[in-house]
This record gives structure tokens, C-alpha cells and sequence, in this order.
């Protein structure tokens, strides 16, 4: 089959690999229909995650129709529509019981590296190096899909693969993010990061109520994107985002921070990004802060700081003494995206939010190496890639 695969910083390669079988009788092979590139997947093309080997097979949102099935893989049948959560799980184990799918205790062969780096391990990811189990990713045109009595869901039909395919993964992220933030009504929402997860969690935040969302970013499609959804826009190229957001909350704060951006943020003013560009590029820091040190800043007292860019390893210079001395609560996950598929298919199939609407570039596989780089380099007011096997 062909499938996009990894041979390095700024090499993704569109190559023939062998197909996919089925390794254990809960598993399940999908023929892949749609796939998309997420933002973090940049963090693999810039080299940024540990433990990636050459020829991995990259990509983690996919959905697609199944086309062979292990005994017991639920009731899941050849021609079933699906959408995968990237997000592994078994569904049995002490996390996936409690609805924590994302911290499944069985689905990462790779278990030991990771408490090596974080003290205990999450779930396998597809397509997320070998520090999350190695799994072959979806950006191929099929899929191997373990445990899949647990995290494939049946499409119902009438909805589009396009309004489908996010529930992989950046809907249910946006969602979680804008739902940590517990909102009340007449909160305001400062969201970092406007690419497709910020996109989603400013129309996550105002399904969930919020009275405002100041979204910041600098690219101008982004924040485009982000005003017709009714979000109040910064560019932190030309603002203070600080003392607007301080000002436009009349010296309060924002009620709830997103960081919907992680561990590459844009070139951002401020000695402490410079700072942090100079430790990673000297091997003396492994992320760059910059986003949450500001997120920290603007929440109000009490506020919340919720957390769903991606992070690798150790922070640096976390104002934690505003934090503690604030009272700020901090929620943060990778999604336990089987705990939110229900409510969002259903939100989907009420319209209250088609998600296909970030869509801004739709291509074949071959055509998927060129559009990392185009994504990578926010050229060509591209937002989200959708790739069709």
C-alpha cells in the first residue's frame, strides 16, 4: 500500500509499505477514505518528538470502512463506515474504566521508555513514534486498528466523511479544551493558538456558554477563521497581548487560558522566546514556553489554565509563584477521545457545529509530503489538510 512515511527533520516521503494484518483477534483493518495532517504532526516534521524511526508510518486522524475483522472485535463488520480516536485503549484496564482512555495501562508496548521520560506512561498513539508503541499511523491507505471493539465508531449515515474524519482527534481536543475551563456565563476565554484545535475549542467554548473568546495568533487566515466564529482577535505580532487582554478585562484577566499551541510556538516577541530558541537550538531545553508563561499572566485569580498543545519533556522558567500565589488550577490531557465521542457525533448530527468547515486544502497521499511543507510554513492560507487515499 502507499503511505506517508518519516525519514527525518523536514522528510516525509509518499512510499509503497506492506499492508497491514490482523495481529490479535480484537483487532481490525479500516480501508482508509480520509485522513488529515494535525498540527502535531509539525512536531514530528520539525523533529521535535524523541524515539521516531526511518520509515514510520506518520499520521493519526483517519477514519475509513472496514475490511477485515478479528473474532473479537465487538461488533464491528466488513463495510462499517468508522472514525478512528487516535487515542489507543483497551477499554479494561483501572484509566479506561474511569473514562481516562488517553491513560490506558495496557495499549503502549513502549511502556518502560515513557516512565523513563515521565514517570509513568499514557496510551498508545497511531503514527506518534515508538515512544507511544510504535503503531503505524493512517496517513496510508489502510489502517490496523487494535483494540477496535473499543475506539472505532460507526458513522451514521448521511454525514460526510468530512464532518466525521475530526472526530479523530481535533474536535474532541477543542472541545476538552474549552470544557476544562469550566465556563460560566459572561466568562471570557483567551485562547493561544488558532490553527485547527484553537479553531475548535473557540466554537467549543462558545457551545459551552461562554459570553466572550479573545483569540490570539498572528497568521491572517487564522484569525480570520477565528472572527467569523465571533471571536475577538489579537495578532501578538503588533499587540501586547499582556496589557490588552489585561485592558480589555478591565485589569481582571481572562476567566480561562487555552494553550492550544505547545511546544513550537510561532516567532514570538519577548526575551523569554528568545531565550527558549536558544536553549533548544543548544540542546539545553527540550520546549519552548512561551504561550503557557503568557497564559499563566493573563488568567484572572481562580481562573483556570487549560493546556492541550504538546509538550515532549521539561519546562523552563513556569512563573509558578504566580500560579500558587493566584490560585490558578491547571487541566491538561492528551483526549480521552472515547469519553467524548457520544456527545460530539451527536452535537454534529444536531448542527450545532459542522466541523469540515477549517478544511482548507484537500489533496491524494501523493501530494501529502509538499503539503507538510506548505502547512509547516503557513503558506497558502493553509489551516487543515484532508488527504484522500
Amino acid at each position: 500500500m502507499k503511505a506517508l512515511t518519516w525519514h527525518g527533520k523536514h522528510d516525509i516521503r509518499c512510499e509503497t509499505v506492506p499492508d497491514p494484518k490482523l495481529e490479535d483477534s480484537r483487532d481490525a483493518i479500516i480501508k482508509v477514505t480520509a485522513c488529515a495532517i494535525c498540527g502535531s504532526d509539525l512536531h514530528l516534521y520539525n523533529g521535535v518528538i524523541p524515539d521516531m524511526h526511518s520509515c514510520d508510518v506518520v499520521g493519526h486522524e483517519a477514519m475509513g470502512e472496514v475490511v477485515e475483522v478479528g473474532k473479537d472485535a465487538g461488533d464491528l463488520k466488513v463495510g462499517d463506515r468508522v472514525v478512528v480516536p487516535f487515542t489507543i485503549s483497551c477499554g479494561e484496564c483501572f484509566f479506561c474504566k474511569r473514562g481516562f482512555y488517553s491513560g490506558c495501562e495496557r495499549s503502549n508496548p513502549s511502556r518502560s521508555k515513557a516512565m523513563e521520560l515521565w514517570g509513568n506512561s499514557p496510551a498508545g498513539l497511531f503514527g506518534y513514534s515508538h515512544l507511544l508503541g510504535g503503531y503505524a499511523g493512517g496517513q496510508a491507505e489502510y489502517l490496523r486498528v487494535p483494540y477496535a471493539d473499543v475506539g472505532p465508531v460507526k458513522v451514521p449515515d448521511g454525514m460526510t466523511d468530512e464532518q466525521a474524519l475530526f472526530l479523530s482527534d481535533i474536535f474532541p481536543t477543542g472541545y476538552m479544551a474549552a470544557d476544562f475551563c469550566n465556563i460560566q456565563p459572561g466568562d471570557t476565554i483567551a485562547i493561544w493558538g488558532c490553527g485547527p484545535v484553537g479553531q475548535m475549542a473557540i466554537r467549543s467554548a462558545f457551545l459551552l456558554g461562554a459570553e466572550r473568546v479573545i483569540a490570539i495568533d498572528t497568521v491572517p487566515e487564522r484569525l480570520e477563521m477565528a472572527r467569523s466564529a465571533g471571536a475577538q482577535t489579537l495578532d501578538f505580532a503588533q499587540d501586547d497581548i499582556y496589557e490588552r487582554i489585561i485592558d480589555m478585562t478591565k485589569g481582571r484577566g481572562a476567566d480561562a487560558c487555552i494553550d492550544a499551541v505547545g511546544t513550537e510556538p510561532l516567532i514570538s516577541s519577548g526575551l523569554d522566546a528568545v531565550i527558549d530558541r536558544v536553549k533548544v537550538a543548544t540542546f539545553l531545553g527540550t520546549d519552548r514556553p512561551h504561550v503557557l508563561r503568557q497564559a499563566i499572566h493573563c488568567c484572572r485569580n481562580f481562573g483556570t489554565v487549560s493546556v492541550v498543545g504538546v509538550y515532549g519533556g521539561f519546562l523552563d522558567k513556569i512563573p509558578f509563584g504566580s500560579a500558587i500565589n493566584r490560585g490558578l488550577t491547571f487541566k491538561m490531557a492528551q483526549t480521552p477521545v472515547q469519553a467524548y465521542l457520544p456527545q460530539l457525533l451527536k452535537r454534529i448530527e444536531n448542527g450545532d457545529i459542522d466541523p469540515s468547515f477549517v478544511i482548507t486544502h484537500r489533496a491524494s497521499l501523493e501530494e501529502g509530503p509538499a503539503l507538510y511543507d506548505t502547512f509547516n510554513n503557513k503558506q497558502d492560507g493553509c489551516i487543515k489538510v484532508v488527504l484522500k487515499p
